[in-house]
């Protein structure tokens, strides 16, 4: 196994389908020679998921499925650059790591946030860089992937307060001068586990039976904002290793795009489509009615919302649409229900306010999503 280069934050199917498929990309084709070590950031021991993972030593597999250009893709890969999953109880053993660079992190979005004296995922990592720079280590490069807005400028602040709190000026010094920070976005629809008949199809394909095997879209898109002077592809080659990256001081106009049509979409379309019996993103594409709702939604309400050329939004909606719609993905209404009232105030708020602003009345089809939200919320309490 080649040396700890990247240490991951979330056991989840997103990061294994995304970050460590571009990780064994980046080993295959651009000479990375990296492994992953994984942290299950929350829980006092391992999820079934995290065991099954180490019992087969790091390795799984992805499928990638859709339709590109109407034709059907379907690919398997073997994912061998992860070395394992432990728990952030244990997190002390890989801080003094000389051959540890990268850390990526998708711990929702609540994950990032600054709470006084509580423990939080930015005040673990900063007690772990404390730590690391009283070794006398190198800093790190962080790349989080969570769905917040300047997530790594949003992670670096709340280490710098924790870092206040504790009078420590020298790991504040540390952070700001040793510690790079990189705002992302992330593009892919991860639906997870494949359905039954598939799970039986690719283990006979592969000639065993793979648990944690995630399927995802072909499609991806990955986003990195990058200080002025520092040059993230020398130190990962993502674009030697062929991933559709793009590296800007400005990631904000690639963001309002995607997280309005599709993560806003997502949030608005799910449990309204929950309380019609629905329980996969394709079948709210595929039933008229819904479909009619789902349009409105995109096409009447997010699209005027966002600042760019009508052409360019038309195209990416229509694709977006067309992800929807992907007929191998199962992308379960209930994967994406997950904390959906952070979710909302994220990804649907921000639109709602400024539609607000440019027709004086509530869009219609998203506040309807939104009562959804109300009324499954109001029924569980």
């Amino acid at each position: 196994m080649s040396e700890i280069k990247v240490l991951q934050f979330g056991e989840g199917n997103f990061l294994r389908c995304f970050i460590d498929w571009m990780v064994q990309k980046m080993n295959d084709k651009a000479g990375f020679d990296g492994a992953v070590q994984i942290i299950q950031p929350i829980g006092d021991e391992l999820c079934v998921p995290s065991k099954i993972l180490n019992d087969r030593g790091g390795k799984y597999h992805t499928c990638l499925r859709g339709v590109i250009g109407g034709k059907t893709v379907e690919e398997i890969e073997e994912i061998t650059c992860v070395k394992g999953v432990d728990m952030w109880q244990n997190l002390d053993k890989y801080t003094t790591l000389p051959s540890l660079r990268f850390v990526f992190s998708n711990t929702t979005e609540a994950g990032i946030q600054y709470v006084k004296d509580q423990v939080t995922f930015p005040s673990k990592v900063a007690k772990f860089l404390e730590t690391r720079r009283a070794a006398g280590l190198k800093g790190l490069v962080f790349i989080p992937c969570e769905l917040i807005e300047h997530n790594g400028d949003n992670l670096k602040k709340c280490i710098l307060q924790y870092a206040a709190d504790w009078g420590n000026a020298a790991l504040a010094e540390y952070v700001e001068k040793e510690c790079v920070f990189c705002s992302t976005l992330v593009d892919r629809i991860v639906a997870g586990r494949p359905d039954p008949e598939s799970a039986e199809r690719y283990a006979r394909e592969l000639g065993e039976k793979d648990d944690v095997l995630v399927c995802g879209e072909p499609f991806h898109f990955f986003v990195v904002e990058t200080p002025a002077g520092f040059d993230l592809e020398a130190e990962l080659p993502l674009k030697k290793a062929g991933v559709n990256v793009v590296y800007t001081p400005d990631m904000q106009p690639y963001r309002t795009r995607k997280v309005r049509f599709l993560n806003a979409t997502h949030t608005t379309l799910v449990y309204a489509g929950l309380e019609k019996g629905f329980t996969e993103v394709a079948q709210c594409i595929e039933d008229p009615e819904f479909n009619k709702f789902v349009r409105k939604v995109i096409f009447e309400e997010i699209f005027p919302t966002v600042e760019l050329p009508d052409a360019e939004k038309k195209e990416y909606a229509e694709n977006v649409l067309e992800r929807f719609a992907n007929p191998f993905a199962h992308h379960q209404l209930s994967s994406i229900a997950l904390n959906t009232i952070a979710k909302w105030k994220t990804r649907c708020l921000p639109v709602v306010c400024d539609y607000y602003k440019l027709y004086g009345k509530l869009p219609e089809a998203m506040i309807q999503g939104y009562e959804a939200i109300a009324r499954h919320y109001d029924s569980a309490h």
